[in-house]
């Protein structure tokens, strides 16, 4: 077996896998390159005894496989496991991941800074982006995360970005074999638990009017897009439609939008009524007639950086969506 050390060397290309950017920090996959800064930042006391699969000291060739490994968790499925680097310079400051759950509907958030770079934000800056791209681009419906009980700086961060604490209970850190140390356990859903509730009657907000539509083509797939980053409820899968502009009917909205949108082309008389949504978000309440549609030009593509899916009825399930239109499910797959 060749040495590790040895292969991974400097200067090979970019491995394959997302790219993300802050304004100081890029997130990218790990090459043969980090692997000496790798070591050097991790095989530290203060950063091994906050990471539970980090013995101490922490083997050069260990990091070697580490790094390896994150790629071919990454082409598994497994895991997406990140580079934390100056945007400027790439200089290696730490790293960030998600293991992914065996049906990729969970995963945990993993992350550590270079004790030289604390005290600076990047450690929140990294996992607010990682975890608004994990909820954008992975079927994931939560986030976990188990921190050291001592780990003041990592419980601040947590509670920061919305994460709510399950229960205690104790894991054994591979810097101390043998020793079970006390532990907090974190979660973090895809949607807040308000974006279900109504908001109180005096607080009452407008009713915001949207139109959708049930795309259904010859195998009787309905089509549904992807909210993409930087929206709201990004990751969700929703049928597409949008807000009225004024003056607009409802059919004449929903052929706008299905044309900038999608860049389809459709004749508002082939948009058959169907049902309507009813329901109240925290800061509004949506009303949302739904029709269904058999008829366009062209083909659909996601003009607005969204994943299009085509899904049969009975695995719309499947796809997480939001609020208002999970109740249209079953009313589609009985119909069809």
């Amino acid at each position: 077996m060749p040495d590790l050390l040895d292969s991974l060397m400097p200067g090979l290309a970019l491995p394959p896998g997302p790219v993300l950017r802050t304004t100081r920090l890029t997130l990218r996959p790990l090459h043969g390159g980090d692997v000496a800064a790798f070591h050097r930042l991790i095989n530290d006391w203060d950063i091994c005894r906050r990471v539970p699969d980090a013995p101490f000291p922490y083997p050069a060739l260990q990091a070697a496989e580490w790094v390896q490994a994150a790629g071919a968790d990454r082409a598994a499925g497994r895991a997406e496991q990140f580079a934390i680097t100056d945007a400027s310079s790439d200089e290696l400051l730490g790293c960030a991941g998600l293991k992914l759950s065996k049906d990729r509907k969970s995963a945990e958030l993993g992350y550590w800074i270079g004790r030289a770079h604390w005290r600076q934000g990047y450690a929140l800056e990294a996992v607010r982006r990682l975890t608004e791209w994990a909820f954008a681009s992975l079927p994931i419906t939560h986030l976990s995360a188990v921190v050291a009980a001592d780990n003041d700086g990592s419980l601040a961060l947590l509670r920061n970005l919305g994460f709510t604490k399950t229960h205690n209970g104790h894991r054994v850190f591979s810097c101390r074999p043998g020793e079970k140390l006390p532990v907090k356990h974190f979660t973090l859903a895809r949607e807040l638990p308000q974006d279900a509730k109504a908001a109180p009657p005096e607080q009452a907000a407008k009713t915001l009017l949207v139109v959708a539509a049930a795309l259904i083509d010859a195998q009787g797939r309905i089509l549904l897009a992807r909210r993409p980053e930087g929206k709201k409820m990004a990751g969700l899968w929703e049928f597409p439609g949008g807000k009225l502009e004024p003056g607009e009917t409802p059919e004449g909205a929903l052929a706008r939008e299905l044309r900038e949108e999608l860049g389809l082309e459709t004749d508002p008389k082939d948009f058959a009524p169907f049902v309507f949504a009813s329901h109240a978000y925290d800061s509004f309440h949506l009303l949302m007639p739904v029709f269904l549609c058999r008829r366009w030009q062209g083909e659909p593509r996601g003009r607005e950086g969204q994943k299009l899916a085509w899904v049969a009825p009975q695995d719309l399930a499947e796809y997480p969506m939001p609020a208002a239109d999970r109740p249209l499910i079953p009313m589609l797959r009985d119909f069809l």
